[in-house]
């Protein structure tokens, strides 16, 4: 079986190394908000080129902070509402509703499966005062686009990058006149992944830095004395080791994910896949390789009597999950139709040519 991703194959080249860090780790007798975390956020912020990075607990933590942050900071307000793509994964929505701010869902383009820009100034309100684009996939929002509408009507733009380390545009970007804020996970299966839980923000901005390296730490400046309410959400020392670790690769890995992407557009013929946009820029890392289809579960097992396995990111869209019951009723038909034929191929760094081979020839004798 050719597994949709294997994390012991994917780490066993840093195992020696990790031992090594966990014993380091272990022998300074500091495991909280210590060097490696400190040596981490200063790594990541220069290699996502903004000036501050802030290490927390998970992706979801980062999302949320962000928001609370700048309710704190006094550029939102509880209840006001953040434009928000229907088609994104449940967290996306969840931190905006954590933060008691209200979630404005707008169709993503087909072809992109990313926010559909045009739509966005449609759903604007006195009330709407941020935009979360999701960089979903892997793949780069329309951020010209978005920035130019944000500037229009004085938004905040928080974007989802919980999928897309390493992505950049290669374009000449329309820049936000508010220092935005990029929230990333670190999750194993991610492009740059720890052994556990981690995430952390990158921002421009100054205040929010400052206000984020309060909040993660139960709202303290200072040990014991508490300015604001705040939670415990520090990346762990020994995750920031690890990843301090895997940093360094993170380029070299996603170019090996952009050569694969490139056989699977070039040589998959079969008419009954659609196959992703991509226009060949480094816009994209390919976190997940996501194919749409009119038989998905007839394709699903077709591939897994062939010893591929697969996933699908994401069978139920969020306006339809019991959670959101009071969306239930809602129609987002683009949404829809991606959560119904979407499937994901195995992608990553350590598949191999006889695997992508195969996995190719496979797909190009499907028929149904």
């Amino acid at each position: 079986m050719i597994p949709f991703l294997d994390l012991k194959k994917i780490n066993e080249p840093y195992e020696i190394a990790f031992q090594q860090k966990l014993k380091s780790v272990l022998e300074s007798g500091w495991y909280i908000l210590g060097s490696e975390t400190a040596s981490f956020e200063k790594a990541f912020a220069e290699y996502c080129q903004t000036q501050y990075c802030i290490g927390v607990g998970n992706g979801f933590d980062a999302l949320v902070l962000i928001f609370k942050g700048y309710i704190q900071l006094g550029k939102l307000k509880k209840g006001d509402e953040v434009i928000i793509p229907s088609n994104t994964y449940i967290a996306s929505i969840l931190a905006v509703l954590h933060a008691d701010l209200v979630p404005v869902l707008v169709e993503p383009k087909l072809e992109t499966y990313n926010i559909n820009p045009d739509l966005i100034p449609e759903k604007i309100t006195s009330k709407t005062k941020a935009i979360l684009a999701v960089h979903l996939y892997g793949q780069l929002a329309e951020m010209d686009q978005i920035n130019e509408i944000a500037n229009q009507h004085n938004l905040l733009i928080i974007e989802d990058s919980a999928q897309s380390h390493g992505a950049v545009n290669n374009q000449q970007l329309t820049i936000n006149k508010f220092k935005s804020a990029s929230a990333y996970s670190f999750y194993p299966g991610k492009n740059l992944g720890c052994l556990g839980d981690g995430g952390a923000v990158t921002t421009n901005d100054r205040e929010l830095a400052e206000m984020l390296f309060s909040l993660r730490n139960y709202g303290s400046q200072q040990k014991y004395y508490n300015t604001y309410i705040g939670v415990n959400s520090r990346l762990d020392e020994l995750q920031a080791a690890f990843l301090n670790l895997k940093l360094p690769n993170l380029d070299s890995d996603n170019d090996k994910r952009r050569a694969i992407a490139k056989r699977y557009l070039s040589e998959i013929k079969s008419d009954r896949i659609k196959l992703p946009f991509w226009d060949f820029s480094d816009n994209h890392v390919f976190h997940l390789f996501v194919i749409r289809t009119d038989n998905r579960e007839d394709l699903k097992n077709y591939l897994n009597e062939n010893n591929i396995q697969t996933m699908i990111h994401y069978p139920v869209p969020p306006h339809k999950q019991k959670a959101f019951s009071e969306w239930n009723n809602l129609s987002f038909p683009v949404t829809e139709k991606i959560h119904n034929e979407v499937l994901s191929l195995p992608l990553n760094p350590v598949l191999t040519k006889t695997e992508i081979d195969f996995i190719i020839e496979i797909l190009n004798n499907y028929n149904w």
